[in-house]
């Protein structure tokens, strides 16, 4: 899916990312949009949101920290 179905006004990426090597993430009620920061119009990976509330879960959580 390419970033046209997201509103370009709502991509974001973290203030702490520098600035060519980034993610940015877009939001619909009922999909998770994440893209490359250095390719704006190029696809774009989908997420129930409800997949992303568990993803990020397992971030906090440390469940993908390397050992």
């Amino acid at each position: 899916m390419d970033s046209s179905a997201f509103n370009p006004s709502i991509w974001r990426k973290s203030r702490h990312s520098a600035s060519m090597h980034c993610v940015e993430v877009a939001e619909t009620p009922s999909l998770i949009g994440v893209r490359d920061s250095k390719d704006p119009h190029g696809p774009v990976l989908r997420y129930p949101v409800g997949r992303w509330a568990a993803f990020l879960g397992g971030v906090k959580l440390g469940e993908f920290d390397r050992p």
